[in-house]
């Protein structure tokens, strides 16, 4: 099952580690078959409020996203960008093939008492 290291970023000034970490990347997760699904693109906010930049990298699964996070290659690059944009990451899990929401309402429906 895909996996996803999702980022929202903040605005940052334009900084030279900024770029090497830009340049270096790619060269981390490539190796755990990541690979850029949204970097830093235009969004559209449709509610609440999303300032910043998005990016999506796209994993084969929860352990390659996790052992690309961990990586020696991708620590020591991680400093490059935390030093100087703010935000927040998360690794997550995507949905098997053939995923049916409607089992989820359907849980959150047995769940609720009867009145």
């Amino acid at each position: 099952m895909p996996a996803y290291a999702v980022a929202h970023l903040q605005e940052s000034a334009p900084h030279p580690d900024i770029a090497e970490y830009i340049e270096r990347v790619t060269g981390t997760f490539a190796p755990y078959g990541g690979r850029f699904l949204v970097h830093a693109s235009q969004h559209e906010v449709k509610e609440g409020s999303w300032p910043g930049h998005v990016v999506v990298i796209s994993f084969p699964g929860i352990a390659e996203a996790r052992a690309w996070w961990e990586s020696p290659a991708y620590q020591e690059i991680a400093p490059l960008r935390s030093r100087h944009i703010k935000g927040d990451i998360i690794l997550v899990e995507g949905v098997p093939d053939g995923y049916d929401p409607t089992v989820t309402a359907k849980t959150i429906r047995e769940a609720v008492p009867a009145e």
